[in-house]
């Protein structure tokens, strides 16, 4: 090969930059928004964000008093131990002196009307009852006395407690087999 056929070659092949340019590309046109669709943009976000925050008031709100109910809870679950004791004690006192047990009578009285104004109710349950698993827990089985009383409560040992519509605390009960 000659000189001249050397420098005939393409100049674009032997330049790695030239290689890289490209042609300019034709850009379509902006469409501008006209005033009547940037207003409707601007209302459709203004009314989301609107929801988002009525939506947050409406969860903090309801988190709030979800958080007062199981702080009252909390205390609730505390005090009925002492229920338990004051009851405990009533039945022992009604068998000795009469004034000493009409003033834990009243103390008792008073403690579960402020607690029952606070939502705590005690569940009635009494012997003979029928038994029902989703709201009574059973602590023993004995023998029924009769057969009238199989499956159902014999006795009931500890008392339950309801705050508001929840369950607190499950009647502990002896069922009848």
């Amino acid at each position: 090969m000659s000189k001249k056929n050397k420098e005939q070659t393409d100049p674009i092949q032997d330049n790695p930059e030239a290689q890289n340019i490209q042609e300019p590309q034709v850009q379509e046109p902006t469409v501008v928004p006209s005033s009547e669709e940037l207003m409707e943009q601007e209302k459709d976000r203004y009314l989301r964000l609107f929801a988002d925050f009525e939506n947050y008031k409406r969860r903090t709100s309801k988190e709030r008093i979800e958080l007062f109910k199981t702080a009252s809870q909390d205390l609730m679950i505390a005090m009925l131990p002492i229920l338990d004791d004051f009851d405990r004690a009533l039945k022992e006192l009604e068998k000795s002196d009469k004034s000493v047990f009409e003033g834990v009578l009243l103390i008792n009285n008073k403690l579960n009307e402020t607690l029952k104004q606070k939502g705590l109710k005690v569940s009635e349950t009494k012997a003979g009852e029928a038994f029902n698993a989703d709201i009574h827990e059973a602590i023993t089985q004995i023998p029924a006395p009769t057969d009238d009383l199989k499956g159902k409560i014999i006795d009931v040992i500890e008392m339950g407690y309801t705050l508001g519509d929840k369950i607190i605390r499950y009647p502990k009960v002896v069922i009848g087999q």
